[in-house]
């Protein structure tokens, strides 16, 4: 489409009162990150909405659609728009203004996808998963360690749109960096994808070295003097939010593969040196969550090998009580028959003896199995 098109389709749409009011959103309520819970804007999904030129953020003063119509104009600059758990309503007219594709802007609202990287047209919609490490006194077997959360990106040669969804994974540190990098920023939509991907795979590696501190904590317990009595359910809590760390982190493999390895148009050859650089990285994070994997496995059935040995000393102890017991239970069984002609029955020292044959026989397998080690 021409850019003499492009204008009238987005002085068209900017009649439009829905998709004024959504995109005035960005204009009338605080320009805040929900990083700050203090300031967070509840009950509004857009976060920011801003305009950069050769890696200079513009200063604010116009709604969404104006923004749009300078930066289309210009054929100079794109525009960053942030949202936060748009609905439907929220989203449609924002969908309608960058010309998204539906099925990418279903995923971008209902959420609780795998990360992908999908191309529609022009535009480039990329999704990632991000996590966050829920701090704990005590792990115990129902404890969350790991959180989940989502960041959907679209990116186009003149606009970035991220979707965020959960209450971490903030992007307001991520902005802050890049604007003090214009350099950096000047290189377009697709280095604030980089950004975003880089920011979330940190994020990984960050989470992996806090799950190997309770991992280390449970591999204690267990090789200490009363590791039987750990409970089992720790290890299986700790291998569940593994594998809720391990559907984030494998499935973003291939993107970011095809990132930094095959020709995208909306994505600079430059930046895909850097899209290598955080392949790197995620392969390192999941290189540690296979290693956390088998050392879990390992403690698992060091844990089980340990309670079954104590199982085994039980059975022996109460084996060994059961015999030692088994003596004067016989004894006195026999002399229980009541017959008249038995053996020292009416003999005045008879009671002593049988007491004093009972306790020595007693003592000797009480001797014999603590010399085996039964008791």
């Amino acid at each position: 489409m021409s850019m003499a098109g492009n204008l009238r389709k987005v002085t068209s749409l900017g009649r439009v009162g829905g998709l004024r009011k959504v995109a005035r959103l960005a204009r009338r309520r605080p320009r805040v990150d929900l990083s700050h819970p203090a300031r967070s804007p509840l009950g509004s999904s857009v976060v920011n909405c801003v305009t950069y030129r050769d890696g200079v953020r513009l200063p604010a003063g116009v709604d969404l659609v104006d923004s749009v119509e300078r930066v289309r104009k210009n054929r100079d600059g794109f525009v960053w728009l942030g949202l936060h758990e748009p609905t439907d309503q929220e989203f449609a007219g924002i969908a309608e203004l960058f010309d998204l594709h539906p099925l990418a802007v279903e995923d971008a609202v209902e959420a609780h996808q795998r990360p992908k990287l999908e191309h529609y047209g022009e535009t480039l919609f990329a999704v990632f998963k991000t996590v966050c490490y829920v701090e704990h006194e005590e792990l115990t077997a129902t404890s969350e360690v790991v959180n989940t959360g989502e960041i959907m990106v679209f990116v186009g040669h003149d606009f970035v749109i991220t979707v965020r969804h959960g209450r971490h994974g903030s992007l307001g540190p991520l902005r802050e960096e890049l604007e003090a990098a214009p350099q950096q920023l000047a290189k377009g939509p697709a280095a604030v994808l980089h950004a975003i991907a880089d920011h979330v795979v940190d994020d990984y590696l960050n989470v992996t070295d806090a799950v190997q501190a309770d991992i280390d904590l449970v591999e204690m317990a267990v090789f200490a003097d009363n590791g039987a009595r750990v409970d089992a359910g720790h290890i299986y809590q700790l291998k569940r939010e593994l594998l809720e760390l391990k559907r984030a982190l494998v499935p973003l493999a291939r993107p970011l593969e095809e990132l930094a390895t095959r020709p995208i148009r909306v994505v600079d050859p430059e930046i895909q040196a850097y899209f290598r650089d955080v392949s790197d990285h995620l392969l390192r994070a999941k290189e540690q969550l296979t290693a956390f994997d088998e050392l879990l496995n390992s403690i698992l059935q060091a844990h089980l090998a340990q309670v079954t040995v104590a199982q085994n000393e039980d059975m022996r102890k109460i084996t060994a009580w059961a015999a030692i017991v088994a003596v004067p239970t016989m004894v006195c069984g026999v002399y229980g028959m009541n017959f008249d002609h038995m053996p020292e029955l009416h003999w005045r020292y008879g009671y002593g003896m049988v007491i004093a044959v009972i306790s020595v026989a007693c003592l000797m397998l009480h001797r014999g199995f603590r010399r085996n080690g039964w008791l």
